[in-house]
């Protein structure tokens, strides 16, 4: 008789075969999806607006300065107004502000200083103290980790000034500048976060707004409840995207990548990271997180190679879950950008196992933190102090 283990082990093995051949079907996909993509271009822009880049800054990460000064290197004909936010006088960000301010002289560069607090995330606290200064009626908000191309802000306008568009987001890439680290959380946006929102919106399953970008007209912000609408949620970018998708405006994604910095420096600040960015997307969509599991081929096919005591099946399964894999991060790497994200092939199986580990992990009871502060993540999506 067949005991109840053998049964068990006997069920998972077509399962995990399944499993592992939709997900390499799902990086066949990803791949001729990235390759469209890149070949995409923006409408031209015919007047440039007067602007304002409003950037919350909170402590020095590496590479700030370089961060904020491609923002102030663009080609765009209008003004340009850059509002820089901090909640405290004595962040050492105040000194990278006054290096950018000697160094692009000719610039409107606004430094905000002010503690007040107007909810639990304070982010978007920080935008609420800026906005008394904002000069411009169109609006760029974008996170201290984002480094952009000279187009950037000619290509978001451009995005912006087409008929029904209420805001422009950007999707981004992966840029390691601190080692193997930073270069596996680099991985982590470039083959599995990037490749699922194009797949997502090839097929209508996604309906993203991404920090890296959100530009709008003050006039949508204020129909929205302004900022202080979103002060206690987590996703604050997700939720701005959705009130403005309610008042019947589009939410625009221009054929453009931009660079999130990545500056892990220890598997702790890894985990960290990703289990908070885990955490908040399974609020947005718990069961498009669930099933965002099929994009794991390799975790599968090891699974069903191990039930096979690797038999020819399985050998070959895991073989073709590693070369489809390949091809996305391959295909990832020419989709345009100024600066690529270098990361080796090699770490890409790593970068496959760690992200079905911290998939896992995402759904155990615990607590996220950002910036350094401990916040519980409540079913509504907004957070608390932990």
């Amino acid at each position: 008789m067949v005991d109840f283990t053998t049964k068990i082990l006997i069920l998972l093995w077509p399962i995990c075969i399944l499993l592992a051949i939709l997900g390499c079907a799902y990086a066949f996909i990803t791949a001729a999806i990235l390759r469209q993509f890149a070949q995409k271009s923006v409408t031209a822009l015919s007047s440039a607006a007067s602007l304002t880049i409003l950037k919350p800054l909170y402590g020095v990460e590496p590479g700030l300065e370089a961060n904020l000064a491609s923002f102030c290197d663009q080609n765009y004909r209008g003004k340009i107004q850059l509002v820089l936010g901090l909640p405290d006088k004595t962040d050492p960000a105040a000194a990278v502000v006054q290096r950018l301010r000697h160094r692009f002289p000719g610039h409107d560069i606004v430094l905000c200083v002010d503690s007040r607090v107007h909810g639990t995330n304070g982010k978007i606290s920080n935008l609420i103290n800026m906005l008394p200064h904002v000069r411009h009626d169109l609006l760029v908000l974008s996170d201290s980790d984002i480094r952009v191309g000279p187009d950037y802000l000619r290509d978001v306008v451009a995005t912006l000034a087409q008929p029904g568009v209420g805001l422009v987001t950007c999707l981004y890439r992966g840029l390691p500048v601190a080692g193997i680290w930073s270069q596996l959380s680099a991985a982590a946006i470039d083959q599995h976060f990037l490749p699922s929102v194009l797949v997502g919106l090839k097929f209508g399953l996604a309906r993203p707004c991404f920090g890296s970008t959100i530009a709008l007209r003050r006039l949508t912000l204020n129909r929205i409840g302004g900022f202080e609408a979103v002060a206690d949620r987590l996703a604050d970018d997700h939720a701005i995207g959705m009130a403005v998708r309610g008042l019947g405006l589009r939410v625009e994604i221009p054929p453009i990548l931009v660079n999130h910095i990545c500056s892990e420096t220890s598997l702790a600040d890894l985990l960290r990271h990703e289990l908070r960015w885990a955490r908040t997307i399974r609020s947005i969509d718990p069961m498009g997180y669930v099933g965002s599991a099929v994009t794991n081929p390799l975790p599968f096919a090891l699974c069903a190679g191990a039930l096979s005591d690797f038999d020819v099946t399985g050998i070959a399964l895991l073989l073709l879950a590693l070369a489809c894999r390949m091809l996305v991060s391959i295909q990832v790497g020419k989709v345009g950008s100024e600066e690529r994200s270098r990361t080796p092939l090699w770490l890409s199986p790593i970068r496959d196992l760690l992200s079905f580990a911290i998939f896992l992990a995402s759904f155990l009871p615990g607590r996220v933190v950002w910036r350094g502060h401990r916040f519980v993540v409540q079913t509504d999506g907004t957070i608390r102090p932990s």
